[in-house]
């Protein structure tokens, strides 16, 4: 599949001169051109800041998330590679000060080693950070086994509203007990319906016959929990929300925040009727949906394909996701 770039060595560079050309609210950082900053800093020594690292081919996760309310720095890996730990370190470095940071890990095994390697570096070299790990997805480890699952679209919940909470000036041992808290609270199933195309080799990342749906599908083609057959969306929603319940039961009765992200391949119109029907499917279980967001934001290519993510939020909780921010690619959220 042809794909536009000007060569593979270049291509995670164009991209990030282009988006720092496009968008106002971020600029390069001064320790490393693969650092995205927020063009108009907090103060560090007064805030907290949150950053994270991760590969790219992903976007507009996670520099298009940079900005007032959210992120103060994503640090941009290769495609689909984490930042090697010297690099995040500089993103530390860059917007670490006397408040301290938290430094978001995603749960996959490069940017667990080499995300937990630069908290460990930047910590010898005088900085205040601490790693918070995001584990979301329900395909990639059984109930009761949480903490050995990956990071998944649900971990947009944590960014927004520790971003909101940062932002206001929690100190930085509230602020890690609210992000494991979000983190505890949120459960994400995904499906598929067709492959992304690898930039570096030009190929499907997987194949899949054209009557059949993966189920717990992972953001780099990783298998999740089985395949269904394809049919009317209505079955398929139902099928994952019932998965995500029974793996974190919400009392009848009580709002649930929602996030449908569309993969990459998935348009607007499929992903809208996604969200009526996991809102249908709520409701019968007399559950309310709240403060959705529907979108793409966490893409791998151009896969076909969505995930549906349930947060069980505080008031507090709700309200920082309700938050006004400004970044590039992160909506407004509205609770009504």
């Amino acid at each position: 599949m042809k794909k536009l770039f000007n060569s593979q060595e270049r291509m995670v560079d164009d991209m990030i001169d282009g988006f720092v050309a496009v968008y106002p609210q971020v600029k390069r950082g001064e320790n490393d051109s693969r650092i995205v900053v927020r063009r108009q800093p907090k103060d560090s020594d007064a805030k907290v800041t949150l950053l994270i690292g991760n590969g790219s081919g992903h976007e507009p996760i996670a520099m298009g998330f940079v900005g007032e309310g959210l992120l103060d720095a994503n640090v941009v890996g290769d495609v689909f590679a984490a930042p090697s730990a010297d690099l995040i370190l500089d993103g530390i470095a860059e917007v670490c000060g006397a408040a301290g940071s938290i430094l978001l890990i995603s749960q996959h095994s490069g940017d667990v080693i080499n995300g937990g390697a630069a908290a460990m570096l930047a910590e010898e070299a005088g900085h205040t950070v601490r790693p918070l790990f995001m584990y979301d997805d329900i395909s990639s480890a059984p109930k009761g086994e949480e903490t050995e699952r990956r990071g998944a679209p649900g971990t947009m919940f944590i960014y927004k509203i520790l971003g909101a909470a940062a932002e206001e000036g929690m100190a930085l041992g509230p602020l890690f007990e609210l992000g494991e808290a979000v983190r505890d609270n949120t459960r994400t199933l995904a499906a598929a319906v067709s492959p992304g195309i690898s930039p570096l080799t030009g190929k499907a990342m997987f194949s899949l016959p054209d009557d059949e749906i993966y189920l717990g599908m992972g953001v780099h083609g990783e298998p999740g929990i089985g395949k269904a057959k394809y049919g009317p969306v209505s079955g398929l929603v139902e099928t994952m929300v019932e998965a995500l319940l029974d793996d974190r039961p919400v009392p009848a009765g009580d709002a649930v925040a929602v996030i449908v992200n569309g993969m990459g391949g998935t348009t607007l119109m499929e992903l809208l009727t996604v969200y009526r029907e996991t809102e249908t499917a709520l409701k019968a279980r007399g559950l309310s949906a709240v403060a959705p967001m529907v979108g793409t934001y966490v893409t791998t290519q151009e896969m076909g394909g969505f995930s549906i993510s349930l947060l069980t939020p505080t008031a507090e909780m709700l309200r920082l996701w309700c938050a006004p921010s400004d970044t590039p690619h992160f909506p407004a959220i509205k609770r009504d």
